[in-house]
């Protein structure tokens, strides 16, 4: 279990890295858009994501 653990957390790191190196402007726009919005708002971002990627967890592993 620890090592799926480390590996999904790796797997993120690569897609965020992917993310900031094929477009850094980009992503500093999004970031300039996150930080504009009220933290109540990023909360509900988060959870909505959150829940969505459980989902596609469950339905992957199914």
């Amino acid at each position: 279990m620890a090592r799926e653990l480390l590996s999904a957390l790796c797997l993120v790191a690569v897609l965020e890295g992917l993310f900031l190196f094929l477009t850094p402007e980009g992503w500093k726009r999004t970031a300039e858009r996150l930080y504009a919005l009220p933290a109540a708002h990023l909360r509900i971002v988060g959870a909505g994501i959150a829940a969505a990627g459980l989902l596609s967890l469950w339905l992957a592993r199914g």
